[in-house]
């Protein structure tokens, strides 16, 4: 009787998760219960496991509407209803057509219409009228057409607190004021629980009716078995011309990488095939290597991560760079007999190679069978706050003070208490769907058997379910994502081969590793714009394990990971690396497992290690723990049961108490931030990658690196970053820039793509026009672009005309002049526009001091010179970033202009921040800030500071702890 249920998956309608649905229908007994959600499938199996568990029979369907208009509930009798669900929501979904008033479906799905919309007797076989509890009075005295009615009790909220929230929501969507939201726009507070007895009672006239419902409810059947894997099965003719595929393309990238006679080699290649194929695994290795193939030959870079890269098959077929045997990675890690799910492969390609990539994928598999994965975005609390006072009317200043102290001064207001109530509710609630970041599902059947698609502005299918639910139900996720790194890469390699006729075998790794310029880069950490080692907190990592190999690289490639940092053991780590007989292991059974980490539990495998050979937790119990430390595991109560079971196996081998606890701490503490070895490792590859260039042709490097739009920080550092190089940085130039920025030999000239406010088709005619032969002057490009005044001053004031010897003022005068006597003069012609000479005397226009620079700065974000010849103060009474070391324990002053920053909260819950500023010679100053210093200085955005405070040095790194800091003003006079 319960056909038309919806969980909080009906985006910002429904407030009830699936969970909360049948925990509801247990305690009021219920029996039989149907998820519709409006246009969405999205919790369907994660309703159908609930169910299965309570002994409740799940009814999966949707509630179909056009915007706000209710047109009828589609419930699936079995899977091929639920296949044709999917299917038709999918359809429209996806052409932008709207929903038709009566569907073409099926006898495989009931179609259940509301009372008086359709006449009874002109209805199909599987078309139903629905009645609403508050609707049985309209059924006096009317003729009813047997077996055509059915029980229709909404369920949308639990209570009058739950409808309150659904209005709430409903306002955020429609983006109104509570006060303007009218009934149409709302469900019914009826569309609650009523309690069974209750339901029967109001339906006692129409027994006719009752048995209807329950023979619907009964017809409802699901056969499907979520530990099947429903990946596509084959990659070839078949799953034993797969086996035969695989071993041959194994062998043969075995000897590219290892030579002929590696036995080592062989051995692990040949027992890595065998449990590949025994689990089923051959298709999966094969559909990725298709994958690398096709990118290869479209000269796309790549990057194979995941714990994929644990695997010397990967290896061979050139699905990664990472050599196992090498490293010395755990191959349990990778797989082992126990492991259900198929291995991670991560695979990066550059932003602007991934879409193509993605594209091959749906061709080649057919886009029945593929689709990306969704995800959804949640309500948090101070979006929440913020959504709710628009709701409610309050101004922004009362909704920032709100959210900068939500206890402070509100507790007599009723409506900022209703707010900050309101919006714990609504914390966590789906909000939207969105795109998993690069996944991809290959599936065996149609994809509809198993979710909707929606279609994003890309163009991809996407999937309504996310990768929980899909590998809930068997659907294992191919990673396909974009970086900027790999555009730095790429773009750098046909730079330094445009610019200085070098062809660089970016591939050679090996020859990288073993580089002592490079080495002494990264000792240095001169990493700016590098992959993944460029962060304040990186460089500090690396200069304090002074840092110059792989291995140790591919160390600090995890241990920068929240988990190990946060946990205390990377300042530990850091300790014993460098006092490697001054420390003492935990147990002597740490001293065998995790003797190549000093004792300290870095990546995933070594977790894997403990919880296996310390603890006696068995291999699938090990892999609960790694999904779960990297975010791909939702069993809470699974985790809480091997929880249990580790402290009973280490009860049973006699460990001490306070040893069992601290080391299922450290192994807590890497939840959702641990990093596998082959990870790190294959992380590591890149940022050799990027070393090398960086390190022998940093100007093309540095311009690869600006024309990506990717890294840590901003333009501007980057553009400092390239000065250092020894390039001359030239303001964009009519003649000489394009749209991105461009080096000839030490020349750099600026992109346009750089300048705020200047339109696209402005870049667009310029380049265009300019293919046709180098502007003369600002009246040969004004007569040969038709460019408007606005967007001529803008290129006047960044010094786009500086070649014609003219100062700004006379170009400004002169733009304006002519774009005026054009408009009055000329009726029309371009070339009798050219003959045109225009003569006039100027008035005395002055140059000011600084003028450029503060155009740059309002134009381009910051200053093209040297920015210290702005700061309102004496250069000469601050310590410099060289001399900390001479200070160490001392009071200093220095002068810094503000990079970046990152706030952190102490175990009290206190804030405070670290700051990273340069020095006027270009060098890093980094600070910290501690809670009473961050409270009583605050940052107040870029621009130079002066800080005053004690010099620490850890490890060789030197920090100032900060007591007082004031922002410096900036000069405007000479």
């Amino acid at each position: 009787m319960y056909l038309n249920c919806k969980s909080y998956f009906s985006y910002r309608y429904g407030v009830l998760s699936s969970e909360a649905l049948v925990k509801d229908a247990v305690e009021m007994g219920i029996s039989t219960l149907a998820l519709t959600n409006i246009n969405s499938t999205t919790d369907h199996w994660d309703f159908l496991e609930l169910c299965r568990q309570e002994g409740i029979q799940a009814i999966l369907g949707a509630e179909i509407r056009n915007d706000e208009q209710f047109l009828y509930v589609l419930l699936a009798r079995n899977m091929e209803g639920v296949r044709e669900i999917n299917a038709f929501i999918t359809f429209y979904k996806q052409s932008g057509e709207p929903f038709p008033a009566r569907p073409e479906c099926s006898e495989a799905v009931w179609i259940i219409y509301r009372l008086g919309k359709m006449d009874a007797a002109r209805l199909r076989s599987h078309e139903l009228i629905g009645v609403k509890a508050t609707e049985v009075n309209k059924l006096f005295g009317a003729r009813l057409e047997a077996g055509k009615y059915v029980v229709l009790q909404p369920v949308t909220f639990r209570d009058k607190k739950g409808h309150n929230l659904h209005r709430l929501l409903r306002a955020i969507h429609k983006n109104i004021v509570l006060s303007r939201q009218e009934d149409r726009d709302i469900a019914s507070v009826s569309e609650v629980w009523m309690p069974p007895a209750t339901l029967l009672q109001q339906f006692r006239q129409y027994p006719a009716i009752v048995m209807n419902t329950l023979k619907v409810a009964e017809s409802c059947q699901y056969d499907i078995d979520f530990s099947t894997d429903k990946n596509k099965k084959t990659f070839s003719a078949s799953v034993i011309d797969d086996k035969i595929l695989l071993e041959k393309l194994a062998l043969e990238g075995m000897v590219y990488r290892f030579g002929k006679s590696n036995r080592l080699a062989r051995q692990r290649v040949l027992k890595e095939l065998e449990i590949i194929n025994k689990l089923n695994f051959n298709a999966y290795f094969l559909i990725t290597w298709d994958l690398i193939r096709y990118a290869q030959s479209r000269g796309f870079y790549h990057v194979g991560r995941g714990s994929g890269a644990n695997s010397i098959v990967a290896y061979c077929l050139q699905i990664t760079d990472v050599n196992p045997i090498e490293l010395d990675l755990y191959f349990e890690r990778f797989l082992n007999p126990f492991r259900a799910t198929p291995p991670d492969f991560d695979i990066d390609f550059s932003w602007k190679d991934r879409d193509e990539v993605i594209d091959y994928v749906f061709k080649r598999y057919g886009k029945e069978h593929v689709a990306l994965l969704g995800m959804y975005s949640t309500f948090q609390f101070n979006a929440s706050v913020r959504e709710l006072a628009k709701v409610f009317g309050l101004p922004k200043a009362e909704v920032d003070a709100l959210l900068r102290n939500p206890k402070a001064g509100f507790n007599e207001d009723k409506i900022q208490q209703q707010i900050l109530h309101y919006a714990a509710m609504m914390e966590n609630l789906p909000n939207y769907l969105s795109i998993h970041p690069g996944g991809m599902l290959i599936s065996q059947e149609p994809i509809a058997q198993y979710t909707a698609l929606e279609l994003p502005p890309k163009g991809f299918s996407t999937t309504q379910i996310d990768m929980f639910v899909a590998e809930k139900i068997g659907l294992y996720k191919l990673d396909i994502l974009s970086q900027r790194g790999l555009g730095h890469i790429k773009e750098a390699i046909s730079i330094i081969r445009e610019n200085k006729g070098i062809s660089v075998d970016i591939h050679a790794i090996e020859d990288f590793k073993k580089d002592p310029a490079v080495a002494s880069q990264i000792r240095n950490a001169d990493t700016i714009g590098c992959f993944y080692i460029e962060s304040p907190a990186m460089r500090h990592l690396l200069k304090k394990l002074r840092c110059d190999d792989y291995i140790t690289l591919v160390a600090a490639s995890s241990i920068i990971r929240p988990g190990v940092a946060q946990s205390g053991m990377m300042r530990e780590y850091i300790y014993r690396f460098h006092h490697p007989d001054s420390f003492q292991y935990i147990h002597p059974k740490m001293a065998e497992l995790l003797q190549e980490t000093y004792g300290v539990m870095v990546y995933q495998e070594d977790v894997i290690k403990v919880a296996h050979h310390f603890a006696g937790l068995d291999l699938a119990e090990a892999d609960v723990l790694r999904r779960a430390m990297s975010g791909k595991y939702r069993g809470r109560k699974e985790m809480d049961r091997i929880r249990d079971q580790f402290f009973v196996n280490c009860k049973e081998r006699n460990y001490p108490d306070e040893i069992a606890a601290e080391v299922w701490r450290q192994m807590e503490s890497f939840s959702g931030y641990s990093f596998s070895k082959a990870h790190s490792a294959s992380f590591a590859v890149e940022s050799y990658q990027s070393l090398y260039l960086k390190t022998y042709y940093p100007m093309e490097f540095m311009v690869a690196v600006i024309n990506n739009f990717g890294g840590f920080y901003s333009r501007e550092l980057y553009f400092h970053e390239l000065k250092k190089t020894g390039a001359l940085l030239h303001a964009p130039c009519v003649n000489r820039s394009e749209e991105l920025t461009h080096i000839r030999g030490i020349d750099v000239y600026l992109g346009f793509i750089h300048i705020q406010n200047l339109e696209k088709e402005t870049i667009i005619r310029t380049l265009e026009e300019r293919a046709r032969g180098l502007y003369a002057s600002l009246q040969d490009y004004i007569q040969r672009t038709g460019i408007g005044i606005e967007q001529i001053n803008i290129l006047v004031r960044i010094g786009a005309f500086a070649f014609t010897g003219k100062t700004k003022k006379q170009l400004l005068w002169e733009a304006n002049f002519l774009q005026k006597k054009t408009r009055q003069a000329l009726p029309s012609g371009a070339e009798l526009f050219r003959t045109l000479e225009v003569a006039f005397d100027l008035p005395d226009l002055p140059q000011e001091p600084y003028e450029d620079r503060y155009d740059q700065i309002e134009l381009l974000g910051f200053t093209l010179e040297d920015p210290f010849s702005l700061a309102d103060t004496d250069l000469s009474g601050y310590v410099t970033a060289n001399r900390l070391q001479e200070h160490v324990g001392a009071m200093v002053d220095v002068l810094g202009y503000y990079i970046t920053y990152k706030n952190v909260r102490t175990k009290n819950g206190a804030y405070m921040f670290f700051g990273t500023f340069l020095d006027a010679h270009g060098d890093w100053i980094d600070s910290v800030h501690f809670p009473d210093s961050a409270n009583r200085h605050l940052l107040e955005g870029p621009g130079f500071y002066h800080l005053r405070g004690k010099v620490t040095e850890e490890f060789g790194v030197h920090t100032i702890e900060v007591q007082w800091m004031k922002k410096i003003g900036l000069k405007h006079d000479a």
